[in-house]
C-alpha cells in the first residue's frame, strides 16, 4: 500500500526499465490478451472465472475454485497452466494422501564405496511453478495443511532444511461443495492463504450448447505456451509497483474491519447478527493487490474504490465465517458482502476525486 495518489505512470520509478506507465499497462494487457485467446480455444464462457484466476496469478496469489462436479474446474486450471511455459504438477487429493506425498520425503542412501548412509531429500510434486490441487477438500486437514508453508513462505522445510520453491509459484485448487459426501472443511488458516475463492457456476444455455457442439464435432485442441516465466515475473512486478491512493487503502481497510462483529464503531447489523468470525489483515492486503491487478488487466490502470468493490466478493467470501443463525435464516457470505458494500461509506468516490487521479496521467 502507498499514500501516493498517482497512477501507474509513477510505477516506472520502481521498474527495472524506463517504460512509461502507458507502455506498462499495454504490456500487461498484451500478456492478458495472449492468455485469454489461448485459453478460449478450449474453454467456453467462464469469463469471470478466468479473469479472477489471472488476477491472482499476476498478483502472486493463490486461488480456489468452488463448484459442483462437471463444471470444468480442473480443465480451466490445466488449460491456463498449459498456456504458460512453466512447470506444472497436478495433485489429486484423496483420503489416503499423506503430507509427504505432496512436499517430498527424506530417503536413506548408502554409499557403496564407503558403506556410509545418509539422508537425501526427494522433492514432491509441490516443487513446480503451477500446482493444481484437485478436490483439495477430499483429504483430511492434516494433509491439507501440508500446503500452508508452501503457500505462505514459498518454501518447504524437511529435516530442518529449507527448500525453496520455484518462482513464480502459485496454487490453484478446486473444491467441491461441503454438502457433498466425503468432503472435509479446510482449516480457516489455510483458507486465508488463498487470495480468491472463485465460484464456478453453471454455463448459460448457449455456452452449454457450444460445449456439446465442440465435443461432438471437433478433435482435441492443443494449447500453446504463450507466456514464459520471465514475462509473468515482469507483469507481477509492474502490478506490485502500481500506486494506490490512500483513500482507496482506507476504504479497503474499512470494508474488512466492518466484517468483525466485535469491532468498535459502526458495524452493520447483519454482521453482528450472522458473522461469528470476520476477515483478518490478509484480507485488506488481498483487496488492494487484487484491485491493482483488476485495474491493470481489465481497466485503465487507475486503482479506485470501484476496483476494490469489484474484487470484494472473491476476496472476502471465504474469510467471513457465518454462525448458526445465518444457516437457519439461509444467509450466505454473498448476502453479507452485498450488505457491506451497501453500508460502508465510499469516501473518495465523487467525480472530483477520480478527475484528480486522471489529471496526473494527462
Amino acid at each position: 500500500m502507498t499514500d501516493d495518489s498517482s497512477t501507474p505512470t509513477n510505477a516506472s520509478n520502481s521498474s527495472s526499465d524506463s517504460r512509461s506507465g502507458e507502455e506498462m499497462i499495454a504490456y500487461v494487457r498484451e500478456s492478458y490478451d495472449l492468455l485469454r485467446n489461448e485459453i478460449g480455444k478450449v474453454i467456453v464462457g467462464q469469463d469471470e472465472v478466468i479473469d479472477q484466476i489471472l488476477m491472482a496469478v499476476f498478483s502472486r496469489g493463490h486461488a480456489m475454485l468452488v463448484g459442483v462436479p462437471g463444471l470444468a474446474k480442473t480443465l480451466v486450471i490445466s488449460t491456463i497452466a498449459k498456456s504458460m511455459d512453466l512447470g506444472f504438477s497436478r495433485i489429486q487429493f484423496t483420503p489416503d494422501l499423506m503430507p509427504s506425498d505432496i512436499t517430498g520425503t527424506e530417503v536413506i542412501e548408502e554409499d557403496k564405496s564407503t558403506g556410509q548412509r545418509s539422508l537425501r531429500f526427494v522433492p514432491g510434486p509441490i516443487f513446480s511453478s503451477v500446482i493444481l490441487a484437485d478436490e483439495i477438500n477430499r483429504t483430511p486437514p492434516k494433509t491439507q495443511a501440508a500446503l500452508l508453508e508452501a503457500m505462505q513462505e514459498r518454501q518447504v522445510t524437511a529435516g530442518g532444511t529449507r527448500h525453496a520453491l520455484p518462482d513464480p509459484f502459485f496454487v490453484l485448487a478446486t473444491q467441491n461443495p461441503l454438502e457433498q459426501e466425503g468432503t472435509y472443511p479446510l482449516p480457516e488458516a489455510q483458507l486465508d492463504r488463498f487470495m480468491f475463492q472463485i465460484l464456478v457456476r453453471y454455463p448459460t444455455e448457449s455456452e452449454e450448447l457450444e460445449v456439446i457442439k465442440r465435443s461432438a464435432t471437433k478433435g482435441e485442441t492443443s494449447v500453446e505456451a504463450v507466456v514464459d516465466a520471465d514475462r509473468i515475473r515482469e507483469v507481477q512486478k509492474i502490478i506490485k509497483h502500481t500506486p494506490v491512493p490512500e483513500h482507496v487503502c482506507r476504504y479497503a481497510l474499512r470494508l474488512v474491519r466492518s466484517t468483525r462483529a466485535n469491532e468498535e464503531g459502526s458495524v452493520p447489523d447483519m454482521i453482528r447478527d450472522y458473522v461469528s468470525w470476520g476477515a483478518g489483515p490478509r484480507a485488506s492486503e488481498a483487496l488492494v493487490h487484487a484491485a491493482k491487478a483488476h485495474a491493470m488487466l481489465v481497466g485503465d490502470g487507475l486503482v479506485t474504490v470501484e476496483t476494490i468493490r469489484a474484487v470484494a466478493h472473491p476476496v472476502l467470501r471465504h474469510r467471513v465465517v457465518l454462525n448458526f443463525n445465518a444457516q437457519a435464516d439461509r444467509v450466505t457470505p454473498e448476502t453479507v458482502i452485498d450488505s457491506l458494500l451497501e453500508s460502508v461509506p465510499m469516501d473518495g468516490m465523487d467525480a472530483q476525486s477520480r478527475d484528480a487521479i486522471r489529471s496526473v496521467v494527462e
